[in-house]
């Protein structure tokens, strides 16, 4: 008997070790913690003083979002191009309170990044966007977010968007961002959601190293910023603000330190015909 509970206390503790890496590479679902507010104590100068797990926020040296300055941009071509490969799954809506999140909670696909496989987990929206270009900041942008099966490697595919015609894809999801409006961590059944209708549009891309752009703000994610900005209606924008509660109406990190980072943007080799 004495033998089975030291096993079992042995087999807990070492389960605790093991689900603490996973537990710290994803974004934090409550936050009643921290908010987009500047000046607020909690706000996201502060963010990496809140909770002992969130220091990075404060002391990271690869942060994220950050302006993709042209000048800090290195064209690589052996790059090559991102290999996505989605496919239909089950999906539900969250009003997580700072930002609307789209779950899948069957095999949604994967991307592949220097021989990894990474999952696609979830996705969600930011407005402004977080991340600029050449100081230029856009209406919107959007992160997929991937894990590799242990948990412990992120990859985030970003689209920037400006106002102009309606996205296609947000389009098809008007009716459940209106019925979780203002009802904060309550999840909507959204059906089957089909990943592969959000288009790249271009093969060209950013990648850099950077990390979650909320806490715990867990460095080592790839950041793939897909080039070409696509659009996004007025309401569509608003529907989104007016989703989630008042103090997170305008949810983008501000612009985080480059430090000595290496910026790429893929670009195809131009070929002779």
């Amino acid at each position: 008997m004495i033998m089975k509970t030291i096993v079992l206390s042995t087999f807990l503790i070492i389960s605790l070790i093991l689900s603490i890496p996973l537990a710290l590479s994803q974004e934090v679902e409550d936050e009643s913690e921290f908010s987009y507010e500047l000046g607020a104590e909690n706000g996201p100068k502060h963010w990496g003083e809140i909770n002992v797990n969130w220091t990075k926020c404060g002391t990271g040296h690869q942060q994220s979002p950050i302006d993709l300055l042209n000048e800090r941009v290195k064209v690589n071509p052996y790059l090559g191009r991102l290999l996505r490969s989605y496919q239909p799954a089950n999906a539900t809506m969250k009003n997580r309170g700072h930002d609307i999140e789209l779950k899948w909670h069957e095999n949604a696909g994967s991307i592949q990044i220097d021989g990894d496989h990474y999952h696609l987990t979830q996705l969600h929206w930011h407005a402004p966007s977080e991340h600029t270009i050449n100081g230029r900041r856009f209406a919107m942008e959007m992160h997929m977010v991937h894990l590799t099966p242990d948990g412990k490697k992120i990859a985030v595919i970003g689209f920037l968007y400006k106002y102009g015609h309606p996205d296609p894809f947000l389009d098809e999801l008007e009716p459940y961002l209106k019925e979780i409006a203002n009802k904060k961590h309550e999840e909507e059944t959204v059906g089957i959601v089909d990943p592969r209708k959000i288009k790249l549009g271009s093969r060209k891309y950013y990648r850099y190293m950077g990390s979650l752009t909320i806490p715990p703000c867990t460095e080592g994610v790839v950041w793939t910023i897909v080039k070409k900005i696509r659009t996004v209606s007025r309401d569509q924008v608003h529907l989104l603000k007016d989703a989630i509660h008042e103090e997170s109406q305008d949810n983008a990190r501000p612009l985080q330190c480059i430090n000595d980072r290496m910026i790429n943007m893929y670009r195809p080799l131009k070929t002779n015909n």
